[in-house]
């Protein structure tokens, strides 16, 4: 039985696929794997119980991932699931850059008479805008969101560039190939009309739009943030828009000194709050943590590599060590030692730490707990531990 703490209220269509016989749900406060949205976690003492932390969503701001890192904790989020909803809200945004729609709508709304058609027709000038066909629009950072930002835009007929050094093997397939792709970022900032931007928030992103990237760009050009608070320095943009050195500026982060400005629009943060998005990201996490807990498997993990083995054997040991020379000959050979054969393995290291898949060949758990219980001893492993194969469906 496998304990799960939920925080935040995660959509039931994810929830259900956690079987009674096999979970239980926040019913300890010593649980395996924790599924969460936005409850912050830096304050939160981790019980030594849990395996895993599953995200509903694609940040990770919210979680200590160093912390949990070094103690063997995996973490999970769930890219691409709520991409839709948030390039959704990117297209509309854009529109809503050219064409005064919103302040249209609110001035028809002022209108007494018989004759208001007559009135909205004689005064409908004010509101004339531009559109988007043919306008130049740069994408930083082609991940799920950013790739279909660009694929949409261009069949919305404006041309479109894109830049992302890191940029997936996966992602790049998906990316039409009348999308152009920019050397650096350079090519980005100094010829597009529009620029939005969708990489995560780190150390090397934050405040990576700041006044020397705004300098670059055109004096009519309109920034878009949908990707996180801190990537774009709000301070540096406000002054490039009072100087009219850009022209305008959307984001879906609140900030007090970007309200009642008529250059700036800011939106509550509604990137993924959709019925579908919340559904699809609280089905994903469910699943994913699931498959760990259950087979051991890591796939979409921010903190630890991807992991995938097939799983025959009657029992698993799962392995987090920290990613040194011969870790894989000093497992196999403490294994060798107690007269157990390996049916499958597979490691894989990322940056300090590394993770194993062992199958073996034994059929009772006492002699698998042995197998772990002998690992465990040494001083480079972090965490170790047995898996029962369950012949679970996900």
């Amino acid at each position: 039985m496998f304990q799960i703490k939920t925080f935040n209220a995660i959509a039931p269509e994810g929830m259900s696929r956690f079987e009674k016989e096999n979970y239980a749900i926040n019913e300890s406060e010593l649980p395996d794997g924790i599924l969460l949205r936005s409850q912050k976690l830096h304050d939160y003492a981790f019980p030594k119980s849990v395996l895993a932390v599953a995200r509903a969503g694609a940040g990770t701001n919210n979680i200590p991932v160093a912390d949990c890192t070094k103690k063997g904790i995996v973490v999970f989020n769930t890219p691409g699931a709520n991409a839709n909803a948030v390039k959704e809200l990117v297209l509309a945004s854009l529109l809503l850059s050219v064409r005064p729609i919103l302040s249209g709508a609110k001035w028809v709304q002022t209108l007494t008479g018989t004759d208001v058609e007559e009135k909205a027709e004689a005064n409908k000038k004010q509101f004339a805008g531009h559109e988007l066909e043919g306008k130049k629009l740069g994408v930083i950072g082609l991940g799920a969101i950013g790739a279909m930002i660009a694929n949409d835009a261009y069949r919305l007929g404006m041309e479109v560039v894109g830049y992302d050094p890191y940029v997936s093997v996966d992602t790049a397939w998906s990316i039409s190939r009348r999308v152009q792709r920019a050397n650096d970022l350079a090519q980005v900032l100094t010829t597009c009309d529009f620029i939005t931007v969708h990489v995560p928030l780190t150390e090397q992103t934050k405040g990576m739009i700041g006044k020397p990237e705004l300098a670059k760009m055109k004096k009519t050009a309109k920034l878009f943030n949908f990707a996180r608070g801190g990537i774009v320095d709000d301070d540096a943009v406000l002054k490039a828009l009072k100087a009219d050195e850009l022209a305008g500026y959307t984001t879906d982060f609140a900030d007090e000194k970007l309200l009642h400005n008529e250059k700036v629009l800011v939106l509550p943060h509604l990137g993924a709050s959709t019925e579908e998005a919340e559904v699809n990201c609280a089905k994903m996490a469910a699943r994913t943590l699931k498959r760990f807990l259950t087979e051991g498997t890591i796939k979409r993990s921010v903190n630890f590599p991807t992991v995938e083995m097939a799983f025959h054997s009657p029992y698993r040991i799962t392995i987090i060590n920290k990613n040194i020379p011969n870790m894989l000959g000093q497992i196999s050979s403490t294994i060798a030692e107690m007269n157990i054969n390996i049916d499958n393995m597979v490691n894989r290291g990322r940056d300090d730490y590394a993770y194993t898949l062992v199958d073996i060949a034994c059929d009772d758990e006492q002699s698998a707990q042995a197998v772990a219980s002998r690992l465990t001893k040494n001083p480079d492993i972090i965490r170790v531990r047995v898996i029962k194969n369950l012949g679970v469906s996900y």
